[in-house]
């Protein structure tokens, strides 16, 4: 496994409950500031297999990009299960929830 991979998912796995973090963030702080797209398909390819928070990843505006119905449903319940509160439909308030990590225990 690329280190970028293990790095992502590394992330992901740290992301608190009640927590969110940008593909963006997470290519960031796996070492890539451009690799939001590798996170999408690292995100897509490994979640169940890594046993990942999928749901606490979202897009840079604070929506939730999923455009198939049930899975945005799915992801919308789980975040609100945690504790987090939508603005509208689809809206969080990035500034309340974003997660900061601490860099230096990343890569």
């Amino acid at each position: 496994m690329e280190r970028f991979t293990e790095a992502v998912i590394h992330v992901i796995k740290n992301i608190p409950p009640g927590k969110v973090m940008s593909y963006g963030q997470i290519a960031k702080f796996a070492g890539s500031p451009r690799g939001a797209r590798q996170v999408v398909r690292i995100l897509h390819s490994m979640s169940g297999k890594y046993n990942l928070p999928w749901h606490r990843v979202i897009n840079s505006k604070g929506e939730i990009g999923i455009q198939d119905e049930e899975l945005f449903f799915t992801q919308k319940s789980l975040l609100e299960d945690e504790g987090v509160q939508f603005k509208g439909k689809n809206k969080i308030d990035m500034e309340e929830y974003r997660y900061h990590p601490d860099e230096d225990v990343y890569f």
